[in-house]
């Protein structure tokens, strides 16, 4: 995946209170600063915290200097936010991550415009701004991503709400990296974290005396502080450290045999046992919240007291090959690494992005297509139906496609009310959506989705992109246009894009605010346009086809369609000349296999549509006639001549020159024949499915592309 824009600004939020020095860093900063090393966005990632101190982990770090820190009256988080609100307004980062603190996550979202990713290391039930359902589905609506230090902080997340948004979320663990090789062990049993009773510091402490006392010849380390001391362990051989630089740290664990983390908190994580486990230690650890997953090497202790802790201790002690064993294979099967988890970080917030910063041509995205498929017709519409052809087209480019059929789902559940089908249909939508967790959604000519609808699905999607797609006549004059341009304009406050089969200057002064308005021509596919005519002995001469009913010059809007006064005007210019004409005098429409056989049976085809000839307009009928290789005739009026000459497309000025040149090709046999494939051939190098479909993508995710 091939970046356009190569510096994404990313800001990196730090809780104020978050050590960001090498003397005293803690889980939240080391976090930060390991994956930030790794990243190919470090030259414009900034990290933002408050910090004393001056050895700072990373160059990029930004302090905050902060005057209420201390102060009881004033709050040091408000300030904090506020200072960074200013700093924010004067940068346009393309993405702010926010770790731990939802409080501030809140605020930035109302001052500043951009994309949020908020990180727990914690449990978010005990955070203020992520304690409440409401919070947490406030947090869901207006970030890109959610990630979580392990699983256990996910389903703590998730308590009281719908599992099927965790879609947005991921756990990206704190990792280390890898030890090539196992240094030498000494007899050193070592106890990383608070000196309290949460991290079971008391229940070491009874442990390890009596383990000292029966094996003289160990010694125990004990590393961490604690500002309102109770616990101390008084013996020989035990020694306290305090808090040890990390790299410090690492060096003790290098030469330690036994590592113990006996935490009576639900740990969000436990990166201590992590990083024993990868330096070669015998770890024992208690079976509390996320401790469980930072290895799959450790002595997992079900019980927690002292007695059982002992135990462990001194089993691994009197069995040096166990000990050993253990030792080896947790350095061997370290399961969290920094360089492929920071790839993953880099992914997802690659993903948070608009896809118009990616090229789209290696990037898989999934898209939910909605259009009719006319299941209860037979799938009669099947032949000429753009959806199907869109959904080919984004398959064969790589994409993942679901395909929605919302009048066939209507017409399925009719044994409701109108308002409880409809009201269905918008649930289904929704937990469609949930379930899928689409990039992009794709519908044409359809009112079935409710704003109501679209409303939610955007706040369930902060990255979603929403693109309609119209067939239909929308020049001036005709009666039916104002249908469709009501239609196209009812979403105008929730389609990213629209685009449509003519030229949008025509559309320019009716759109109705409508924004992002592209041309679309009407794609031919390979499985659907797949005769040669000219290739064929037809039967008939000229071939068209109506769709709305036998001898019926009346629609259903009450309005006369003149296409019935050409016709017969037309049928009595061509004397001799064989017409298969459907829809029209006493053939009924035609669809699906029929409107093949018929299609494929005559040499050439008129390509009428509705209303006064306009630039660039067609339907699909002219993908239908020119896709299998009949010669085709088309009002000059619809400027197609821009795109194809006469020796592709025949051109007429009026009813007599048509009916002329339908006169001079019928006895034309080879030069119909070589008009018809090079206007085919045209066709699909211009128009095939995979490039249409392509084209869409691509504007559709703000990036410049020509179809013509």
């Amino acid at each position: 995946m091939a970046l356009i824009k190569k510096n994404i600004k990313i800001a990196t939020v730090l809780p104020y209170k978050e050590n960001y020095t090498f003397n005293k860093a803690s889980a939240a900063s080391l976090w930060v600063s390991e994956f930030y090393r790794k990243s190919k966005f470090r030259s414009s990632n900034h990290i933002y915290g408050h910090t004393k101190d001056k050895d700072f982990l990373t160059r990029n770090y930004i302090n905050v200097d902060l005057k209420n820190i201390k102060s009881k009256l004033k709050s040091a988080t408000k300030e904090y936010t506020s200072k960074l609100i200013k700093k924010f307004k004067n940068i346009n980062y393309d993405i702010i991550e926010i770790h731990n603190r939802p409080l501030i996550l809140v605020e930035l979202i109302k001052n500043i415009d951009s994309r949020y990713i908020m990180y727990f290391h914690n449990d978010p039930l005990s955070m203020n701004g992520s304690k409440s359902i409401k919070q947490r589905l406030d947090i869901i609506s207006n970030v890109e991503k959610i990630i979580f230090v392990s699983e256990w902080t996910q389903k703590r997340f998730f308590i009281d709400i719908d599992d099927k948004l965790k879609t947005k979320t991921e756990v990206v663990y704190p990792s280390v990296k890898i030890k090539k090789r196992l240094s030498k062990k000494k007899k050193f049993i070592t106890f990383i974290g608070k000196l309290n009773r949460s991290k079971g510091y008391d229940l070491f402490a009874k442990a390890i005396v009596r383990i000292l006392d029966e094996f003289p010849d160990w010694k125990a380390y004990s590393l961490g502080d604690e500002e309102r001391r109770e616990i101390y362990i008084n013996h020989k051989n035990h020694h306290e450290l305090g808090f040890l630089k990390h790299k410090d740290v690492l060096e003790l664990l290098d030469k330690t045999s036994i590592s113990v983390v006996p935490s009576r908190w639900e740990e969000p994580f436990g990166r201590t046992a992590l990083e024993a486990s990868s330096r070669g230690c015998a770890t024992i650890i208690s079976n509390k919240g996320g401790l469980p997953e930072t290895t799959n090497q450790a002595i997992v202790l079900k019980n927690l007291n002292e007695e059982t802790l002992y135990r462990q201790i001194r089993y691994l002690i009197k069995n040096k090959k166990i000990r050993k064993n253990i030792q080896k294979n947790s350095l061997k099967n370290v399961q969290h690494i920094i360089s492929s988890n920071t790839k993953i970080i880099d992914r997802l917030r690659l993903e948070s992005l608009p896809y118009s910063n990616f090229n789209f041509i290696k990037k898989k995205i999934k898209i939910l297509n909605i259009y009719n498929q006319g299941q209860k017709l037979n799938h009669r519409l099947y032949n000429i139906s753009l959806g199907k052809k869109f959904t080919n087209g984004f398959i064969r480019n790589g994409h993942d496609v679901l395909e929605i059929s919302d009048r066939d789902f209507i017409k399925q559940n009719r044994q409701l009310s109108f308002l409880g089908v409809y009201n269905k249909f918008q649930s289904y939508l929704i937990e469609t959506f949930k379930n899928y967790n689409p990039n992009f959604i794709f519908f044409g000519h359809t009112n079935n989705i409710s704003l109501e609808t679209f409303d939610q699905i955007k706040k369930l999607s902060k990255n979603l992109t929403i693109t309609q797609w119209n067939e239909d006549p929308i020049m001036p004059g005709l009666e039916v246009a104002k249908k469709n341009l009501n239609k196209i304009s009812y979403y105008k406050d929730y389609v990213d894009h629209t685009f449509i089969t003519t030229d949008p200057k025509v559309f320019k002064k009716q759109s109705n605010g409508l924004k992002n308005v592209h041309f679309l021509f009407v794609p031919v596919d390979k499985n659907i346009e797949c005769y040669d005519v000219f290739n064929l002995t037809p039967r008939n001469d000229l071939f068209y086809a109506l769709s709305h009913g036998v001898n019926r010059a009346t629609l259903k809007s009450g309005n006369n369609d003149p296409r019935i006064h050409f016709l017969n005007s037309l049928i009595n210019k061509i004397n001799g000349i064989s017409y298969d004409f459907y829809g029209f005098e006493n053939k009924e429409p035609i669809w699906g296999t029929n409107f093949y056989k018929a299609l494929i049976n005559s040499k050439m085809g008129l390509n009428l549509s509705r209303g006064i000839p306009t630039k660039y307009y067609s339907s699909n009928r002219i993908a239908s006639l020119m896709g299998n290789g009949l010669l085709t005739f088309i009002d000059k009026k619809t400027l197609l001549n821009d795109i194809f000459n006469s020796n592709e497309l025949i051109f007429y000025n009026n009813i007599n020159d048509l009916a002329d040149k339908i006169i001079f090709y019928k006895n034309k046999d080879e030069v119909r024949k070589k008009i018809a494939r090079n206007g085919k051939n045209k066709y699909f190098k211009l128009f095939n499915e995979k490039r249409i479909s392509n084209y869409i993508v691509q504007k559709s995710f703000g990036k410049d592309f020509s179809l013509l």
